[in-house]
This record gives structure tokens, sequence and C-alpha cells, in this order.
């Protein structure tokens, strides 16, 4: 022990000694300075008086008026206390007791992590624990608490008789967790109790009953572990439903109908990990079955904006120049109205690789694709949502089935039976620039795809809509099937810039032509990744406009644009894009539907594309607007818009979306698609933040989702309130699914939340 003051005393008669002003023990790492410590050389005890502060040697620091200790700073107790932890956290007390070395008592004690107010030390923290006596088991690494009260700004909000919590050094410790509150109208109220089991380093468990007093006990776990060369999870949940009839809809006119969740017995199982089998190869898996598609939702155990569940299996590798991916799918509706058996099994794989060796100075590779799929049912127009950029607006109107076979058109989001296709692709492009700046691309290509295919039964009136000669319309029955596409071509490009005072400006006109010949067996292929066409400038220039395998573009094609940059100085960046496609020779695939019509009413279909148009300006980082256009060829009307901007103002940040989309009768939208989706949030301080989102129906003058949330975050304390309606999951006259969430957590003492559900089905 080293010993300094300015003054040292000696009383001979008590046997004591003083170090008086400026004192500082150092001892095994802890460090004690006081006004003046007297040691009692008879009762073996150290005490500190006047402004005390003792830093341990795991870096707790105490703060006190008086402070005794044994000689060693084992056991003692210490008067007006304030201990401060390395992680953040503060202990107050009238008196504490240090006890085998280990154990400290703390009398009227406070505990918090929240640090003090910088501008008044005295004021309550934003949360703390009041309790009679505050118990620190070092060695147990817990705090356990009697008589406590939980208060918010000084003021009590809840009192426990008893309860406990780690230390703050511990991150995963055995014990219960903040219960969880939710209610709903099928559900009732309902606590649950997470209790968490830290099995070994690699490994825990949680397991949360959760009592519902309609439905009755929820049970719920979840193991995970981490092994050497990756990790895993599994997640299991299940009821004996006490009240099923809870999920009866009754209808008005007396009619009644059962829903998914209309049965005794209800539960999931899910399952997903990765493992990493060398520096190249990972495998995985993300996997979910339940006994009835609305059970994860209905027990809020996904977010209300889930609207499916995909179980997968892959095995991906990853080379300098080369990507494989392998992948099994299996999609899970869950929505009331998703129908299971028009949803499919699919198997994917895809492998890309770009050749090491460059082939007469170019880029050369090949690219493989495998699908195989099967559907129970045929999937028709009517029985899904279509999509757009503002999202599900616009849905299509008419189901066609076997019962109901002359609902408008019948077309075929996904044909009944199975389905394996194999496409491989080899290519070759090299990019030549001349002496005046002109780039010229040469490019190859060779596509062949083979087919098997076995169709069930289709509706006699199952039609494309217009049928041109050559066009072979999706039959029932068994077919191999084989088509090769062989492609050459050329891209030019000719940039000019041009250096001015007040900025820079680029204009580069480009030019394609694609010479190959026409597409065969359309139709006969059942179009199932190729339906997202939507002809902009994204795709102008691409040697294939579909978005996937199931259909490939053939005949003579030329794409021609305008892209023009210009940074101005102080005025930011402004982009245009202008352009149009040309059919020249041969069949135009955009002009033959297939089994969902793709192409048709696409602005490709006719000789002369339809003009596309894309003008984005971006005054600041922060701000940007972007407009995408597409007019007819022969009368300039507006057949596609879109309007979309971001903006960042000091703590506002805003993004809207405005789609406007004209009717396409043989792509089963019959009437304008119109709406707009809007993102906000707003931070009200340092702490407070606010977000809203909307999405408003203009063709229907609905909203069919809106989003309110408030959240509060700082170094102790979190707070999140969100208020969520959605009208897009249960059905044509369904009321809305909406929810309401808060969640609470409180650093170093866990995090819970009350939640409650009401609408939809």
């Amino acid at each position: 022990m080293l010993v300094t003051a300015d003054e040292m005393e000696y009383d001979y008669q008590k046997d004591t000694v003083a170090a008086v002003g400026n004192v500082q023990i150092y001892y095994d790492g802890s460090t004690l300075e006081a006004n003046r410590v007297v040691f009692d050389r008879k009762a073996n005890m150290l005490v500190a008086e006047g402004n005390v502060r003792m830093k341990q040697k795991d870096g707790k620091i105490v703060t006190a008026d008086n402070l005794q200790l044994t000689q060693d700073f084992k056991e003692g107790f210490v008067a007006s206390l304030r201990l401060d932890t390395p992680e953040k956290t503060h202990f107050t007390a009238a008196r504490a007791d240090r006890q085998q070395g280990n154990v400290t008592v703390f009398q009227n004690g406070t505990y918090t992590a929240c640090e003090p107010c910088k501008d008044d030390p005295s004021k309550p923290p934003l949360w703390q624990v009041r309790a009679k006596k505050i118990i620190h088991n070092e060695d147990q690494q817990m705090v356990y608490y009697q008589d406590a009260t939980v208060e918010f700004f000084g003021f009590p909000v809840a009192w426990f008789p008893y309860m406990s919590s780690p230390d703050p050094t511990v991150k995963r410790k055995t014990g219960f967790l903040m219960p969880e509150f939710l209610s709903s109208s099928q559900l009732g109220y309902g606590v649950g109790t997470p209790f968490f089991w830290n099995i070994a380093p690699d490994r825990d468990m949680t397991i949360t009953p959760t009592y519902l007093t309609q439905q009755g006990l929820l049970m719920q776990g979840e193991w995970r572990q981490r092994l050497i060369n990756g990790s895993y999870t599994i997640r299991a949940a299940g009821i004996i439903q006490q009240d099923k009839d809870a999920f009866l809809n009754v209808y008005s006119n007396g009619v009644v109908e059962p829903l998914p969740g209309y049965r005794d017995e209800r539960g999931a199982v899910q399952s997903s990990g990765a493992f990493a089998i060398n520096q190249f190869w990972t495998i995985g898996w993300d996997a979910t079955l339940v006994s009835d598609r609305t059970f994860l939702r209905d027990y809020n155990l996904v977010p209300l904006s889930k609207t499916e569940q995909v179980s997968t299996a892959y095995l991906t590798g990853q080379g300098d120049r080369s990507y494989f991916d392998l992948r099994g799918l299996y999609f899970l509706g869950l929505s009331v109205t998703d129908d299971q058996d028009r949803l499919p099994i699919v198997g994917t794989l895809n492998y890309n690789k770009v050749f090491d060796k460059a082939l007469w100075g170019g880029e050369s590779g090949v690219k493989v694709n495998l699908t195989t799929l099967s559907r129970d049912q045929a999937d028709f127009i009517g029985t899904s949502a279509a999509t757009s950029a503002v999202g599900a607006i616009g849905v299509p109107t008419g189901a066609c089935t076997l019962a109901n076979p002359n609902a408008r058109e019948c077309l075929l989001r996904g044909a009944p039976g199975d389905y394996t296709r194999l496409s491989a692709e080899l290519y070759w492009r090299k990019t030549v620039t001349d002496s005046i700046g002109q780039m010229w691309t040469p490019f190859v290509s060779a596509r062949v795809d083979v087919a098997s295919v076995n169709v069930s039964p289709l509706p006699l009136s199952y039609s494309y809509g217009p049928i041109f000669p050559g066009q072979n319309p999706l039959q029932s029955g068994s077919e191999d099937l084989i088509r090769a596409m062989p492609a050459v071509g050329l891209d030019y490009r000719y940039p000019f810039i041009s250096a001015e005072s007040w900025g820079t400006q680029t204009i580069e006109p480009r030019a394609q032509i694609i010479i190959r010949p026409n597409e065969t067996a359309i139709g006969e292929f059942p179009n199932e990744d190729a339906q997202s066409l939507v002809f902009d400038d994204t795709n102008l220039f691409e040697i294939s406009k579909y978005s996937g395998w199931d259909r490939v573009e053939g005949g003579g094609r030329a794409n021609v644009g305008l892209t023009y940059t210009a940074a101005i100085h102080g005025a930011g960046l402004f982009t245009a894009v202008i352009g149009q496609s040309y059919s020249l020779f041969g069949k135009n695939s955009y002009a033959y539907g297939d089994m969902a019509n793709t192409g048709l009413e696409s602005g490709l279909e006719t000789g002369a594309s339809d003009y596309i148009a894309r003008f984005s300006y971006s005054p600041t980082k922060n701000l940007e607007l972007t407009t995408r256009f597409r007019f007819d060829d022969a009368n300039f009307s507006m057949q596609r818009f879109e309007l979309q901007g971001r903006a960042e103002v000091d703590r506002l940040q805003v993004s809207a979306i405005y789609g406007r989309y004209e009717a396409q009768p043989l792509l089963g939208f019959y009437e304008r698609r119109e709406g707009i989706l809007t993102n906000g949030s707003y931070k009200l301080t340092d702490n407070w933040s606010v977000k809203g989102a909307v999405r408003y129906n203009i063709g229907q003058d609905a909203f069919d989702y809106t989003l309110l949330g408030l959240s509060y975050i700082d170094d102790c304390f979190t707070l999140a309130f969100n208020y969520i309606t959605d009208y897009t999951l249960n059905g044509p006259n369904a009321p809305p699914d909406t929810k309401v969430t808060v969640r609470i957590g409180l650093r170093t003492l866990g995090e819970g939340g009350f939640s409650t559900s009401f609408g939809g089905d």
C-alpha cells in the first residue's frame, strides 16, 4: 500500500495513524482519495472522511461523504454513497455495507443506467429503480431488489415486492425477461413472460408461455446455437384453442364462413441457419411449417405488413469471376384470400461464369438457369394482387376457375401441373474506343432452352385475348420443348463533353442494333418468371427486355436513345434520358402474348415502340426529383407516369412516389390505376422523432395503408409507438387490419411491450 498526503499524524495512545490533506492511497490496483484517512491499528480499519472517492480494481467508482473499510478494502460500509460502474450505471444509497468481499448491500438505494443531467445533477434521472434494499452479488453477477419502485422523472409508475436483474457486466444471463402484453378481438387479453436459459456460451434457449383470456395458453420456444462454421435457430409455437368460434365470419345475411383459424389445435415450427463449408461455399435454410396459413398473423408472430412466408434451402458459391446458387422455394400465403393450391413449389439453379482468359480481347462468359416448379391448381388473374411502383393498387377483377370459366379474360398467372426448364447462354462482348471518342461494342450471344411441360386440365374458354398466327396457347397435357436464340449486335455510343464556366454537360447519343431469328414456341413455354415487364429507361438497351428466362426476345430490333447530364455549379445535377425501340424484321415477340399476355400493351408490341423518358434533378445531395414517362407513339397520350421524390431538410426526411398507369385490359387491368405512397419522419429533438406513411388509392378514393409512429431513444431508454392500418390482406369488403404496438426498453434491465390488433377477419 502506498500512501501520499500533506501531513501524517501519529496518535500513540489510540494507536492510530492519520493522513491529512490531499490523501491518496494506492493498493492492489485500487485508489482511495479523501481529505482525511485514519487507520485504526487495533480494529484494522480505515476511515475516510470528506470528498471520498474510491476507484476499484474493476473500474467501479465510489463517491461518499464517509467511507469505512478494512485495510484490504474488502469489507466495510459507505455512508451517503454513489457508485459509478465502467458500464455507465449508477447506484446511490444512504448506507452501503460490503460483505464477504463480493456482496454489497445498499440500504434505501437507487439504481439507474441513465447519466445525470449535466445542467442539474440533482434532477431525477429519466428512470430509476428505488428500493428499500439493493443487493449486488458480484460472484453471481446479479442485482436483487426488495420493495422496489420503478420511477420515471422521479414519479413512481410500477411497484414490485421483489425483482432481480443481471448486473451491468452481464451480456447473457439465465432468468426472466421483460413481459409482453397483447390483446385482440379473437385472442382476448394476454401476457407472456419469456424465460431465457443461458445454457452455454455457444447456445441458449428462450421459453415464452403466454396466457390469453379467450384462447388459453400459447407456448413458444426458441433454441439458438452457434457452431464453428455457422449458426442455426429453431422456433416453435403452439396452442389448443379454447374458443375456435372466434375465427368464424358471420355476415349480415346470416351466412357463417369458417376462417383458416377455425380449428382446435394450431401451431408453427420455424428454423433458419447458415454454415460456411469453406471460404467459397455456404449452405443454409429458412423453413416454416404451420398448421394453417393465418396462424402467424393471428397470434402476432410476424409483422402485420408481411403477406407471405418463404421457406428456402440453398447452396451458394462465390468465386473471383463466378457465382453459383442452388435453392428450393416454398411460398406460404398468409392472407385469408390466399389459396395454397395455387402457389408453386419451386427449385432453381443459377450459375454465372466470366471466363478468365479474354477472347479476341473481349469479355466472354456463360449463364445457366434451371427452374422446376409444381402447382396443384391454375392461378388465374383475379386471385392475386397486381403490383406497381406504388404497391397493391388496381387489383384486377374477375376470377377464372373451372367453375367460372367465362369471367372476362382467363389469363394465367401460374400454370397447373409440373414444369422444368434448363437454359444456357454463351456471350461475348468487347468495347472499342476510336480516336475521336466513339465507343463501339460488338456482342454475340447464343441461348438454348429445353423444357418438359405437364399441364393439368384448363378451362375450355381459357384464352390469350388476340391470337396471332404462330402463337400457340398453352395446352393441357405433356410435351417436351426446345428453342434456340442466337443473336449478334452492335452498341454505339458517342459522348460529347463540354466544360463551361457554369459547369459541365454531357450529351450521349446511343444506338443499338440486334439481329436474331424469330422467337419460337411462343406460349408453349409456361411464363412463370417473366411476367413483370415494364418498358422504361432501365431496360431500353437490354438485349432481351423480359424480366426472366421463360420468354426470350426474338426478331431484329433497334434501340435508340439520348442521355443528357449537366452538373451545374451551385445548382446541382440534372439528367435526362429519352428513347424508343423499333422492331426491324421478323416477329415482334412483344406482339405475341403468352399465358399471361406478357408483352401485349407493354408499349413494345408495335413496330415503333412507345416513347420513354426519364428526367431527374438533384439540386443538393439531400433533394432529388425523378419522373418517368411512357407516351403512345401514335398520339403521344401518356400511358405510364411516375413521379418520385425525396428530401432531407434539417430534421425532416420525406419521400413520395405517385404512379398513374392506363388501363391494360389484355393484362387484366380494366381501369386506370392511380395512387400515391408517402413516407416521412421528423426528428422533434435529439431524442424524439415521429414517422408516418400513407398509401392512397386515387382510383378508388380510399386509403389502403397508413402508419403513424412515435419514438424516443437515448443512452438508457427507448420507446416506440406504432399505429398501422392495412386493407390489402383480408379480401374484398373486409375491414382493415389495425395494429397498435408499444415497446419500452430500459438499458441493462431489458425490453418489453404491448400490442393490440383488431379488425381484419
